[in-house]
């Protein structure tokens, strides 16, 4: 046993035990203990935002491609419900996410005491709040729970669909008087969850037979598949049994994307080259993904009829969700498919090479637009000139549709979109935490200027602490995706146009580096410019608010989906 203690000292000790090197915070009375106990740690840097709600979202970003607790901090009251939307983001995005807070001293609950959040007297009630948006919620009665809770805390987050939890540390235990006298270090138990050897050997036999009778099978990959380190066993599964790819928008990168199987992106704002593979397929085996609302096209009615679906998730709980599994696998995926692979290997010859049409997204063609630049030629440079294992980020709005569909992907990197939660500058802040986690990778964020207007004195947090995040805003000035959502439902737009300060200066008066640009070849030379400096980097782009992003409320194509939503209002009517 080690010696005594303080609780916020335990708490810092025992996320060392577990391999955590940094935590995200605000500062404040509560959780001055957490702050002191962060400054004298040899292995976690700690590192003060400009907002708590900033701290969640780069919490998130640390867990994002890690096998690492994401932890975030602050103190009792409005500090603490600031962090409710990044744990929000990471219960519908799957991060393993602490949130430590502080809490009024309880020997004044009931007076009104500040910051107090007991429930008592016309107080909030934030272990209730804290408990509906996490996996688990505890307050620290005694010091000496400190290690049991933080113990049960961390397994929770990573067991199954990881996810976020939270402790409270009421305020009296910052002061003397109040040591852990039982501290002791913590383990990680959550083992990977392996997959039922008769589920497999099912599943493989009705593989085997589709492939027997000349039935087209297609794998449909989502992030989950990535989180899991599934990349080369997908790529060995589908080149084992020339299976066509498909994705969804936070599956881009599984494999490279100009690989022969690889078909494109299945989703709402995808391609037509994956719509076309999927209503032709007759097999889907559905790697890691949930089916939410834009990869399934709104929830489409018939989306699985007259195909069989294979689901592979971690999560019980995803399983016939939205669509029922005819075959269900509850399992870590890169298990799942490793032992797919090997089960189906015995009952399959050899497999006759697939032919993959060509990826629409590559031949059509971008219409010039004078003035502004096209951001379907943005995504496409960020694409090419992206370094090795570079991630592209995309926030909420209309650009995550233009670079999921025209930035190209080689293997080892990564895209990942705004998830069901979608909160706007979610990924503009979780960028930071990200490149903290990757210090040897790029991190470039696309954002809208709406998302970056909400968020961007964070980038005071990149400048301080020297992280050299590129951040290129989509400046067209105004909601464009709510502007589109308007014009679709109700013919007129209202309230979505805003000016813009010049972003360029901002960034060069908070110390980075800022470009303003309004053509192609200037964007490519400052984001050259930007790969190559070493710093954080803000690219304010003029974009063109003509641009319409290649959108389908139908998976079998856009005119159809057109077709569908007039008849849908006619019986509405």
């Amino acid at each position: 046993m080690e010696d005594k203690m303080r609780v916020f000292e335990s708490l810092v000790a025992g996320l060392e035990n577990i391999g955590v090197t940094a935590a995200f915070g605000g500062a404040g009375e509560t959780c001055t203990g957490m702050m002191l106990a962060l400054k004298h740690s040899t292995q976690i840097r700690g590192i003060i935002t400009r907002h708590e709600q900033a701290a969640s979202f780069m919490a998130c970003g640390y867990a994002m491609y890690t096998n690492h607790l994401g932890v975030c901090w602050a103190t009792a009251g409005p500090g603490a419900f600031n962090l409710f939307s990044g744990l929000g983001m990471a219960m519908s995005d799957s991060y393993p996410i602490l949130a430590i807070t502080g809490y009024a001293n309880r020997h004044w609950m009931g007076r009104g005491s500040l910051n107090e959040t007991s429930s008592l007297n016309n107080t909030p009630d934030s272990q209730k709040m804290f408990a509906a948006c996490t996996k688990g919620s505890w307050i620290i009665d005694h010091p000496d729970q400190t290690c049991d809770i933080l113990e049960l805390a961390v397994n929770t987050a990573f067991a199954g669909r990881p996810g976020p939890v939270h402790i409270a540390v009421p305020g009296e235990f910052n002061l003397p008087g109040h040591d852990v006298t039982n501290h002791r270090r913590i383990q990680r138990s959550v083992e990977s969850l392996s997959p039922d050897p008769a589920r497999v050997d099912e599943i493989a036999v009705m593989l085997a037979n589709a492939f027997a009778k000349g039935k087209s099978v297609v794998a449909l990959v989502g992030f989950g598949a990535i989180r899991s380190g599934a990349n080369s066993a997908v790529k060995e599964f589908i080149e084992r049994f020339q299976i066509p790819l498909l994705t969804t928008l936070d599956g881009k990168g599984i494999v490279s994307e100009n690989h022969p199987l690889s078909v494109g992106v299945f989703c709402d704002s995808g391609h037509a080259s994956a719509w076309k593979a999927f209503m032709n397929a007759d097999v889907v085996v559905a790697i890691g993904n949930a089916f939410n609302q834009h990869a399934t096209f709104n929830y489409w009615e018939g989306l699985f009829d007259g195909r069989t679906l294979v689901h592979i998730n971690i999560s019980e709980s995803e399983i016939d969700k939205v669509h029922k599994a005819d075959y269900a696998l509850v399992a870590d995926a890169q298990l799942a498919v490793r032992a797919m692979t090997e089960a189906l290997d015995a009952k399959t010859g050899a497999r006759t090479p697939a032919v993959v049409d060509g990826r629409d997204y590559e031949s059509r063609v971008i219409t010039p637009l004078p003035g502004a630049i096209h951001p379907a030629r943005l995504a496409q440079i960020v694409g090419r000139l992206l370094p090795e294992r570079g991630i592209v980020l995309a926030d909420a709005g209309a650009h995550l549709t233009w670079l999921g569909y025209y930035l190209e992907l080689e293997s080892g990197q990564h895209f990942r979109k705004a998830g069901e939660f979608g909160p706007m500058a979610g990924y503009t802040n979780g960028a930071i935490g990200l490149q903290v986690a990757h210090p040897d990778r790029t991190i470039v964020v696309g954002c809208g200027d709406g998302c970056y207007s909400l968020s961007g004195f964070e980038l005071m947090t990149a400048v301080e602490h020297e992280l050299p995040v590129i951040w290129i805003i989509f400046n067209d000035g105004e909601f464009k995706l709510i502007k589109i959502y308007q014009m679709t439902e109700f013919f007129e737009s209202g309230l979505v146009d805003f000016r813009n300060p010049d972003f360029a200066a901002y960034a060069r008066a908070c110390g980075a580096n800022g470009y303003s640009v309004s053509d192609e070849d200037e964007f490519e030379v400052a984001f050259k410019d930007a790969l190559a400096s070493g710093k954080p980097c803000v690219i304010d782009a003029k974009i063109t608010r003509w641009a319409i992003p290649h959108f389908s409320t139908s998976p079998r194509g856009t005119i159809a989906g057109i077709v569908e939503r007039i008849e849908e209002r006619m019986r509405g009517a």
